[in-house]
């Protein structure tokens, strides 16, 4: 393959790519607004119409602009490839640095930040129109900005010599770099897992234990049946950013911790606050946890022996507008440029997950209850303004949880 091919099959793999999520969007997008106007029979007692509505129009107004974001990315990862962006910088930087392998941390810093100064705009929409508009942001504008500097400071504090150490192994292991950094790289998922709650989370939230004497005996009975050690039970507060619920275990080893988001207890009972940790119970019970760790572990080791076989190839970098090549833009490009063929895989992820939801509600129902569980769900539905009729293909490719006319369908089969 050329240069002049390459660069052909990556315009191909873009356009195709962009137009087929597009598509799905304008699909999820007329299916919901087809359903709009009455609620789906199995929810016509727990969900108002006036709440499915919201509901509706909540999911339009994402997906609309999730159009919007995808055709701009598109753009901006043309103008950064064959547009001459990463050319650009990478001839500007490596002026400034005597030595090539600080100006490879600094060409992916450089453009992994210019990416997050121009996209910011799309986040204070997001999160300042179109989540406020439907009463679910609480972020002040000085919140926002103190998360913005608290997150780009962890980032370079664990990300750059990270980085630095990723480009070292490459440029000097030889022919089996990617191996060392494989072997890197899930040493260091593996310790930020476990460093992640005790450590990095408290920068942004405030973590309490459970006081509720109630919930807490009836959550440490369940642990004990289930036979799931943990380091606390805590409650995060959540509702200083958004009014969404949630609940998740967070950790490795010793450092499991189980977190509750405070607006998820204000909305749930006791019975049915059990029921969801039971369903959480049930991805430790079942592995998926480590499964899914796995898999990634063992798709990153694919990826970067794909980048090992591409690394020496001139058309790769030239195709995609670099013309000298080095260890950076080897890797920079890799990773910019792959969701562009991989997007055609994403059902196959999702259809595990989705699979894995169902196992775990099929525990939840076995340690709990059914009814508390679907209860739950339906106030989670409700609260979060998840649509309940959202279209089947769209869902196929993007949502890890099964809609939910098929989860609450597959519960009540188990009462």
């Amino acid at each position: 393959m050329n240069a002049n091919q390459f660069s052909l099959l990556f315009l191909f793999a873009l356009t195709a790519s962009v137009i087929l999520q597009l598509w799905l969007a304008m699909r999820h997008i007329n299916h919901v607004k087809r359903h709009r106007s009455s609620v789906p029979a199995e929810f016509v007692t727990e969900i108002t119409l006036a709440s499915h509505q919201r509901a509706a129009d909540y999911t339009v107004a994402k997906t609309r602009f999730g159009m919007i974001v995808t055709l701009f990315e598109a753009m901006l990862l043309g103008a950064f490839t064959l547009g001459g962006g990463i050319e650009w910088l990478n001839h500007l930087i490596s002026g400034w640095f005597s030595s090539s392998h600080w100006a490879g941390v600094a060409l992916i810093a450089g453009i992994t930040l210019l990416h997050s100064f121009i996209t910011l705009p799309f986040t204070l929409i997001s999160t300042f129109k179109i989540e406020a508009g439907f009463g679910f942001n609480n972020m002040s504008a000085t919140l926002f900005i103190a998360d913005t500097l608290k997150t780009t400071a962890v980032a370079a504090v664990i990300g750059l010599p990270l980085l630095a150490g990723v480009l070292w192994l490459m440029e000097q292991m030889g022919t089996y770099w990617w191996l060392w950094v494989w072997a890197v790289w899930v040493g260091f998922s593996l310790l930020l897992m476990w460093a992640f709650p005790t450590f990095i989370a408290p920068i942004f939230n405030k973590f309490e234990p459970l006081s509720d004497p109630d919930l807490k005996d009836r959550i440490e009975s369940l642990l004990s049946r289930c036979g799931f050690k943990t380091n606390g039970i805590f409650v995060m507060d959540g509702s200083r950013r958004s009014s969404h619920g949630n609940a998740y275990f967070t950790g490795l080893g010793k450092a499991k911790r189980i977190v509750f988001f405070d607006t998820l207890l204000k909305h749930l009972n006791s019975t049915e606050v059990a029921a969801v940790l039971a369903h959480e119970l049930g991805h430790f019970k079942h592995r998926h946890i480590a499964k899914r760790m796995l898999w990634t572990f063992g798709l990153m080791l694919g990826m970067l022996w794909v980048l090992g076989q591409l690394k020496q190839e001139l058309w790769f970098y030239q195709g995609l507008g670099v013309s000298n090549h080095s260890t950076a833009t080897a890797l920079l490009l890799f990773f910019l440029v792959m969701p562009v063929f991989t997007f055609i895989f994403a059902p196959i992820s999702s259809m595990s997950s989705r699979k894995h939801e169902y196992e775990a509600d099929a525990y939840a129902a076995a340690q709990e209850s059914s009814v508390d569980l679907i209860n739950a769900l339906v106030k989670l539905y409700r609260d979060n303004a998840a649509t309940l009729t959202p279209d089947p293909l769209h869902s196929m490719f993007y949502d890890s949880h099964p809609p939910a006319a098929l989860r609450i369908a597959a519960l009540k089969k188990l009462n």
